[in-house]
């Protein structure tokens, strides 16, 4: 498995993009692959979760970094991927034009959608740029209630969308949020823990569709 970029994408805010972003980051350099995140995102968040575990680590984070402005994205992939087998690029809560960019490069465009339907109703602006690029896409459902109605309602209807669904359903988990601001993976701050487990099977759906 090498070469890839995997770009994690949702017009809408909260989604968990970067904390979806950096938990597959985590799991797939624990599997032996050199991986690199890019932050695409103004807000910064990426970047400020690789300075913290830069930071917790004693200057080896395990992971290469950059960002890049959403028209430097093809530039960044280029330098990242002569040194990774991996790139996981973070972007930014809206669809326009600038993500474009990321979209075309892409291998595989991760869709976070939260349990909602307003998420939904942005997931599909997401997906038809997507498919206007011709990118494969994987839409995962985060943020659950295992036992919720909605959880389930909102679970129905990402399969009726325009786009294969994760089997892997991401639970709402203390857990992610505490990572995020440590510096840390899922896979590592307890990594017999149902996050991830969870975390794990997403990277073994993921990885089957990039071997494919």
């Amino acid at each position: 498995m090498s070469g890839f970029t995997i770009t994690v994408a949702q017009q809408k805010g909260g989604s968990g993009k970067t904390t979806l972003a950096v938990n597959l980051a985590v799991e797939f350099s624990r599997r032996g692959h050199s991986v690199a995140v890019l932050d695409t995102d103004p807000q910064g968040s990426l970047g400020r979760w690789f300075m913290t575990r830069r930071a917790a680590m004693n200057g080896e984070a395990g992971l290469d970094f950059a960002t890049a402005s959403a028209w430097g994205v093809s530039y960044e992939l280029e330098k990242l991927l002569k040194h990774n087998e991996i790139v996981i690029v973070d972007t930014p809560p809206k669809v326009d034009s600038d993500l474009r960019p990321a979209l075309r490069a892409s291998d595989l465009v991760v869709v976070p959608v939260a349990v909602s339907q307003v998420d939904v109703w942005a997931t599909e602006s997401v997906l038809e740029m997507a498919q206007r690029e011709r990118r494969k896409t994987l839409l995962v459902l985060n943020r659950a209630a295992p036992r919720a109605r909605l959880t389930a309602d909102i679970a129905g209807r990402i399969r009726e969308l325009e786009s294969p669904a994760a089997e892997t359903v991401l639970n709402s988990r203390v857990i992610y949020a505490e990572v995020l601001g440590e510096g840390q993976g899922v896979v590592e701050k307890a990594a017999r823990g149902p996050a991830a487990v969870e975390i794990r099977k997403l990277c073994n759906e993921i990885a089957d569709i990039l071997n494919s």
